[in-house]
């Protein structure tokens, strides 16, 4: 792999005078444009001990590409082989099919072209290190977390080549970062004894259990060490085997065809083979889906009626069987795995799917308001109160129901000055507790009251209600588990909006207005008539409002 350019003219530059131990660490926690770690800054733990230790110490914690590129140059220029290197990184890491990257804290997307304007080439520092065979250690922390990137490039750590007399450690940021701190500077001890202690990191290259990386008191540093010869070939197998697809035992054949392991790559590859399952599952690997991809997988797998039981970006057992349903219906083995041919085929569907289902919703809609409208000209539209409450008993959230309520205002202000003292008493005080047995009392005090028929209409809703409660209760626990934030809920309230629902503010509060538009939208689509959001009614309401 070629380094960044401008580092790879240092490199060329003529030997400076200066000699002796060097260290780069550098935590890169706080990206500007991705997600931020945890332990990544644990790194700079290493730094004193390093220094205790004799060496210099370059450091720094979430740094720019520019400012990564001055450090590294640094340590170009000052390391000409005599002294011992260590090169110390926690943070994103992103990987081509021709290279591995430390990503700067300011990098936004890159991709192939632009990745080395925004980060460190590993193989860069590798170089340099191999400056130092028998005294030169890369150790670089990892964690599980995505990074956007563009085209060509993808999240975390590739193969790449060792040079001679280097010793690569790899492992979660907070191991590597302990090791960097409490092993690297005990004079000494080797590193493939050290790394005995630490069953989480993994050792690659230069292995030498007898050679101690920094030397006891009293003795000279090493000499340069004899390397094994086949040295890169042995760590590309144990990273081949760590790796254990397909793809990797044939690159280890396409790069060794006639090496010492061939056998060993064939006969694990026809294992793989035999194993149709396993095989679906490292090529679904291999595909590195983002959690975004996955969360798109799951609301086509939806809409298309096969539950992943959440839409959470995560494969688990319900995304794992709903794709393995997916698969029989539609003639593919049922591994549960994905292909990139099967994810488009999802995607194809989805999109047909959804655009049926607008479809069918409009002429639905078109269909309901067909009726809404002859039933208000035929009860409501006359202004009578006999006609206004018809119509909003039949329907409660119909296109007239805002204007009904309103026309209705007028006969209880009429009502209440007409009536009997006592008579508005009581109602009020039916109205104040608004429950069941309060109604059906003042009916039972006033049977001629002004107010039955307002009495009876709250019954009516309270006993309606009250026949749903479990329902409804159940539906506002569906809600609850899905976990909405904010943004969420306005972006919900924006789309019923965009449809013309009426929902209300757009302020991420489901208030009464919000919950008569989600059920005016699940009436059109023929979902359950809730008011409440399921996963099914999410992820069309989102999908109709994308074709929209």
């Amino acid at each position: 792999m070629k380094p960044h350019a401008s580092l790879a003219a240092l490199l060329l530059m003529s030997v400076p005078a200066w000699a002796g131990d060097m260290a780069l660490v550098v935590g890169n926690e706080d990206y500007a444009n991705g997600r931020d770690l945890g332990s990544a800054d644990e790194m700079l733990d290493a730094v004193t001990p390093l220094q205790d230790a004799g060496f210099e110490v370059l450091s720094g914690a979430d740094l720019s590409a520019a400012a990564l590129l001055d450090l590294v140059s640094n340590l170009n220029s000052k390391t000409d082989g005599s002294g011992r290197v260590v090169v110390a990184l926690s943070g994103h890491f992103g990987q081509s099919t021709s290279g591995n990257w430390f990503i700067g804290s300011d990098a936004d997307g890159p991709d192939l072209v632009s990745v080395n304007a925004q980060a460190v080439s590993i193989s860069t520092l590798l170089e340099i290190a191999g400056r130092s065979p028998g005294g030169a250690v890369v150790a670089l922390g990892v964690e599980e977390a995505e990074f956007k990137f563009g085209s060509g490039m993808r999240t975390g750590l590739g193969s790449f080549d060792i040079p001679q007399g280097v010793s690569v450690i790899i492992g979660p940021s907070g191991d590597v970062a302990d090791f960097a701190k409490d092993a690297l500077p005990v004079k000494g001890q080797s590193i493939a004894n050290a790394l005995n202690a630490w069953p989480s990191l993994q050792g690659m290259g230069f292995m030498a259990p007898l050679v101690p990386f920094l030397p006891s008191d009293g003795e000279a540093p090493p000499a340069v060490v004899k390397v094994d010869p086949d040295a890169d070939q042995k760590a590309l197998w144990k990273v081949t085997q760590d790796i254990g697809t397909l793809d990797a035992y044939e690159a280890y054949l396409k790069r060794h065809p006639k090496g010492l392991f061939t056998d060993q790559a064939r006969a694990e590859i026809e294992k793989i083979i035999a194993q149709p399952q396993l095989l679906a599952e490292q090529s679904e690997a291999a595909l590195n889906l983002s959690r975004d991809r996955r969360r798109e997988i799951q609301r086509s797998l939806s809409l298309l009626d096969y539950d992943p039981n959440g839409i959470d970006g995560i494969f688990g057992r319900g995304s794992r069987a709903a794709i393995q349903k997916w698969q029989n219906v539609n003639g593919e083995d049922a591994t549960g795995f994905l292909t990139l041919a099967q994810i488009e085929r999802i995607k194809a569907q989805a999109d047909r799917r959804s655009q049926e289902l607008e479809e069918e919703a409009r002429i639905r809609k078109v269909e309901l308001e067909r009726k809404d409208r002859a039933y208000w000209r035929a009860t409501g539209q006359g202004g009578d109160e006999t006609g206004l409450r018809a119509y909003l008993e039949r329907y409660p959230d119909g296109v007239f129901a805002e204007l009904a309520t309103a026309r209705l205002e007028p006969f209880e202000d009429a009502r209440r000055a007409a009536a009997a003292e006592q008579d508005r008493a009581d109602w009020d005080a039916a109205v104040s507790v608004g429950s069941l047995a309060a109604y059906q009392g003042y009916i039972q005090a006033n049977p001629e009251g002004a107010f039955v028929e307002q009495a009876r209409a709250q019954i009516a809703e309270l006993e309606f209600e009250a026949k749903n409660a479990d329902a409804l209760r159940a539906a506002e626990r569906n809600e609850e588990r899905l976990g909405l934030n904010g943004g969420t809920k306005r972006l919900v309230e924006d789309r019923l909006r965009s449809l013309g629902l009426k929902p209300g503010a757009v302020d991420g509060t489901f208030d009464d207005d919000t919950r008569r538009a989600i059920r005016r939208y699940q009436e059109a689509r023929n979902l359950p008539r809730t008011g409440f959001l399921s996963q099914q009614t999410l992820v069309r309401l989102l999908a109709d409002s994308v074709l929209r």
